[in-house]
């Protein structure tokens, strides 16, 4: 099996990273996580970063869970429909506490994961500067959505928007990545951008994938890893 073991904000963090490295969807990977991390309310704390090995599977085998202790019990873990509505009843009493109206709206995000949005007037405060806030946000619920599960192919992935924001600043990183890559074309040096997520370093790495002329990589530790843009050394052969 081909693994890599990988360090990010939140455990969804790193296994995206880790998925990344691997060429890899989340069906096909084994998830083991290492350490859930812990993190300070809305980030304003130091924290620990999570770390996961993920192991990429030659082939599925379905394995039953069975207990080889005869006459033991286990308390099942919860699934998919019981997780989703832990993270949608969390949603809604954080925004209670906070006084704030909001609809929340799902639906099947990339590679299983499942997709959160809240919409509704005067929701900044769960946004936040450059998106800190609705980042701890998603990891708290994450971990509160999660809680009783074993990791692994137990855990469900929620990915949250608020008022479409990630949907813009997926669409504001898209376009710095190809304007960025045109600078390098045009003056033969690296761009190096600023520190960024594993989730928004993953987007300037997708912008440029097939772009011929350039290529990307990651370099740094979390939380100040940022995304290099080089110009792609031309190779051929002569006679």
């Amino acid at each position: 099996m081909k693994e890599v073991t990988v360090t990010g904000k939140s455990v969804e963090d790193a296994v995206a990273e880790a998925l990344q490295l691997l060429g890899a969807s989340r069906s096909q990977v084994e998830v083991e996580v290492l350490n859930e991390g812990t993190k300070g309310l809305f980030g304003l704390l130091g924290n620990k970063m999570a770390k996961v090995r993920v192991l990429l599977r030659e082939e599925e085998v379905p394995a039953p869970e069975v207990s080889i202790l005869e006459g033991s019990t286990r308390k099942p873990a919860p699934d998919r429909e019981e997780r989703t509505d832990r993270a949608r009843k969390f949603l809604s009493r954080f925004c209670k506490i906070l006084d704030v109206e909001a609809e929340i709206t799902q639906e099947e995000g990339a590679e299983g994961a499942v997709n959160l949005e809240v919409n509704g007037p005067d929701l900044g405060i769960l946004i936040g500067r450059h998106g800190q806030t609705l980042d701890a946000l998603q990891y708290l619920l994450n971990l509160s959505a999660n809680k009783g599960g074993k990791g692994g192919q137990d855990w469900v992935r929620f990915v949250l928007d608020v008022e479409g924001y990630r949907r813009r600043r997926e669409e504001t990183l898209q376009g710095l990545a190809r304007r960025l890559a045109t600078k390098v074309k045009v003056y033969g040096r690296k761009s190096v951008l600023e520190p960024m997520t594993p989730q928004e370093r993953r987007i300037i790495h997708t912008a440029l994938q097939d772009d011929p002329d350039v290529y990307t990589y990651s370099e740094g530790e979390e939380p100040f890893r940022r995304v290099i843009i080089s110009l792609r050394e031309k190779t051929g052969k002569t006679k």
